[in-house]
């Protein structure tokens, strides 16, 4: 079999970095031991464009490999070229970069999973931290100093606690929830989530969390506001100029979650007329984000107002560890021909979609 494993290059980097598992020089640690069972396996970051090594290997590859950090698009047209293609592995979590729904309703035999969990702390982590970054006004205070300038009453202007804030979440499932538990320890004045469903009894009094089902009231209630939920058709652009309008005058926005639920546009906008104090995360549509993408310059009044990364809150060394270890017992499931994935991973199962439960999706 033919595998197609499309990574980031991880160049000078890779050298003295074995760890570096998600890099193009590791191949997830399975490279050679796929080609010591006698598979053909290419490896390789070049992903854009008719010409690129991974179209060009698209129409004889059996099984792909990618991540949602460096993620190669399989869209429609990508997918009628994959006449062979049995077995499509994300990386880590988020499938968003994979036309389903065009394999689904046209009824190709190919399974679609990723390695559910994997970066669920990790992500979680980032999320608090970016908060923290935004709420005590952290870039500035930084780039000042990096600068060689000291003005402590520039920075302190706009520094805040965190403590007797209210934060939201938008979803609260495995990260959501797990961002909720974070933010017991800062004694916010309350923590809000906004899901489909609620959070089971026990679960919801654990972080003494209130449900509110209108994203609206949500979002005029909070200081704070944090995405996790994820990308679908009803949450793309979900974060657009009628929302903002809703949203707390200097709140501030995190996102970790897809850069497509919110209107890129429309966010910046928001953070340069103030009504947004700051917006971060590193998550972008598309990745890589290009030069000119909005939300890399983006400022204010207040400050920086800006705390975006690339695309790594997900695929950090640990994360690195679990979805590579993942996405090995999926491969060898499927070569083996017991096919006995955990039911968490399965996304689309021989183009059949295999619906997550909620007790599954609420498992926190």
């Amino acid at each position: 079999m033919k595998v197609v494993i499309v990574l980031y290059t991880a160049g000078k980097h890779a050298e003295d970095e074995s760890r570096l598992y998600g890099c193009t020089e590791n191949a997830l640690g399975i490279k050679e031991e796929l080609e010591k069972a006698g598979h053909t396996v290419v490896v390789t970051a070049d992903k854009e464009g008719s010409n690129s090594e991974f179209e060009k290997n698209l129409p004889d590859a059996d099984i792909v490999i990618t991540t949602p950090f460096h993620p190669a698009y399989l869209t429609k047209e990508r997918l009628q070229k994959a006449k062979k293609l049995k077995l499509v592995v994300v990386a880590g979590v988020g499938s968003d970069h994979i036309d389903l729904d065009y394999i689904n309703q046209n009824k190709l035999d190919i399974s679609v999973l990723e390695v559910t969990g994997s970066n669920v702390v990790s992500v979680a982590e980032h999320v608090v931290m970016t908060i923290l970054i935004l709420v005590r006004n952290f870039v500035p205070a930084h780039e000042q100093i990096m600068a060689g300038e000291w003005d402590v009453a520039g920075i302190a202007k706009d520094s805040f606690d965190i403590e007797n804030k209210t934060i939201a979440t938008i979803g609260a499932g495995r990260i959501g929830y797990r961002v909720l538990e974070r933010l017991v320890p800062f004694n916010p004045k309350e923590l809000l989530y906004y899901d489909y469903q609620a959070l089971p009894a026990e679960a919801e009094k654990k972080v003494g969390a209130r449900r509110v089902t209108d994203l609206k009231e949500l979002v005029a209630q909070a200081d704070i506001v944090t995405i996790n939920c994820p990308l679908h058709a009803g949450s793309k652009g979900l974060i657009n100029k009628e929302l903002l309008k809703h949203f707390k005058k200097g709140s501030w926005l995190v996102n970790t979650a897809r850069g497509a639920i919110c209107v890129a546009a429309d966010v910046a906008e928001a953070v340069e007329n103030g009504t947004l104090r700051g917006y971060g995360g590193d998550v972008w549509f598309p990745q890589p984000a290009p030069k000119d993408h909005p939300w890399r310059k983006f400022h204010n009044q207040y400050g920086a107002g800006n705390a975006m990364v690339p695309h790594y809150s997900g695929t950090v060394i640990d994360a690195q560890v679990r979805y590579a270890n993942g996405t090995k017992a999926i491969v060898e499931s499927f070569l083996s021909g017991k096919f006995d994935y955990r039911p968490q991973d399965i996304i689309l199962l021989n183009g059949q979609y295999k619906t997550k439960a909620y007790g599954d999706d609420k498992k926190v």
